[in-house]
């Protein structure tokens, strides 16, 4: 057998008493460079506390950083009978070298011990539980798949660095182009496991340490954003994703940024009225147009339940007062609010013909109605129902891109496309 042992950044110092009992009777011993070279002195220190017998010669020592190089001395050593210990950072088969061992020797020949993992370690030191934390590596590959786990916006996030790429620097550049600097708190962990490890927070723009360890990880970390000092100070519309307060159960659950521009676009807002947004979700789209249109008589209508408290405080951080903020499912709470001049059409659901056919009864001569749709077939329900009620009819798909690093330069990353449909009801149209 090949004993595949993990070990945290504390190396020899931190292994349990059976993996130091292995490896006090190894013929070969492979490990990372970074721990090869205090093998020897370990050796000689444990026969001269008598741990290790003095006729017994240091084990053969390899370096295990090339895999591939360390295949024959293994099969080597296994065949004559000499046992054999690969020391490896961390747990083996996460993100380690358990993958490529498998491959070569297969598991019947292979016995793990591993050490508690980078991601255990640094949400130990912050004393939170990390059963609903997301990871995501970067070592060897492009920032995107950050990018879009940010977009879902997780609890917690946890992200193995690439030091070569960028390392903590490219996860705070990405989160910046995220908009959602203010939305997560910002832990960088070094030498997870080293008597000098570092684990400390980082405010936004506050500059990485000069002296930052290779050896690291970042942690994101949700949490509700600061309000801001002066909501008058803030955009007068497109305001960053992270300004917002989320649910807890569903915190990526919100339109982006850029959609919500174009939404506003296509509803052109009046001066005063009334605007229906049913399915607010947490109220962005209805409360920036607010900010645009202080005139408009806002209805909210979201069916989760805590909606109209979080859209509540959504609105008092923005600095604008809705009409009314409602929990209740449409089309049947519809019947409550005043008639409207622009509805937008939120959310999903098998409900969608039927919400759209009770506002087309409801919505005044002139009005518009807009509805953001993530699929071609929502699109063929709804469509046919606009034209039948007279609605001038218009189609867009929209995709925004927003810019990550990529080694010196930028990339893009996608955003998901999203349908527009919109309807213009003709102010004769009802008389």
């Amino acid at each position: 057998m090949l004993e595949v042992i993990g070990t945290d950044a504390g190396g020899l110092a931190g292994l349990a008493p059976r993996s130091l009992e292995l490896l006090r009777r190894a013929g070969l011993v492979l490990a990372p460079a970074r721990l090869l070279g205090t093998l020897e002195p370990w050796w000689r220190a444990e026969q001269a506390v008598g741990r290790i017998p003095a006729e017994c010669p240091c084990p053969q020592l390899l370096a295990s950083d090339r895999p591939e190089q360390i295949v024959g001395p293994v099969e080597d050593a296994l065949a004559a009978g000499r046992p054999a210990v690969l020391l490896a950072s961390g747990d083996p088969l996460w993100f380690g070298i358990g993958r490529l061992l498998l491959q070569h020797f297969g598991a019947a020949r292979l016995r793990f011990q591993p050490a508690p993992s980078s991601l255990q370690l640094a949400f130990a030191r912050l004393g939170r539980p990390w059963q609903d934390a997301s990871w995501i590596s970067l070592h060897g590959r492009d920032p995107e798949p950050l990018a879009a786990a940010l977009q879902k916006r997780p609890a917690a996030l946890a992200v193995l660095t690439d030091p070569g790429r960028g390392g903590a620097e490219e996860v705070r550049r990405i989160l910046a182009a995220s908009g959602l600097e203010a939305a997560y708190a910002f832990w960088l962990g070094e030498r997870l496991g080293h008597p000098e490890e570092r684990v400390q927070r980082l405010a936004p723009g506050e500059p990485l340490p000069v002296d930052c360890d290779p050896l690291h990880l970042v942690l994101l970390i949700a949490e509700p954003p600061p309000p801001p000092a002066d909501p008058a100070a803030l955009p007068l519309f497109g305001l960053d994703d992270g300004l917002f307060l989320q649910h807890d159960d569903r915190p990526g659950l919100m339109t982006k940024r850029e959609v919500r521009i174009q939404l506003l676009a296509d509803l052109e807002l009046p001066a005063a009225g009334v605007l229906w947004d049913v399915g607010a979700g947490v109220g962005s789209v209805g409360l920036e147009a607010l900010r645009l249109r202080p005139g408009l008589a806002l209805w909210a209508l979201e069916a989760r339940g805590g909606s109209a408290a979080l859209i509540t405080a959504n609105a008092e951080r923005l600095g604008v007062r809705p009409a009314g903020i409602q929990e209740g499912r449409a089309p049947e709470a519809l019947a409550q609010l005043p008639d409207p001049d622009r509805v937008l059409i939120g959310g999903g659901g098998r409900e969608r013909a039927a919400v759209l056919a009770a506002v087309l009864q409801r919505l005044r001569p002139g009005g518009v109605v807009v509805i953001p749709l993530a699929t071609l077939e929502a699109l063929a329900e709804l469509r046919p129902l606009l034209e039948q009620a007279g609605c001038r009819v218009a189609v867009a798909q929209h995709q925004a891109w927003r810019g990550a690093p990529l080694a010196d330069g930028t990339r893009l990353a996608p955003l998901n496309p999203v349908l527009v449909l919109k309807g213009v009801l003709p102010a004769a149209a009802l008389g």
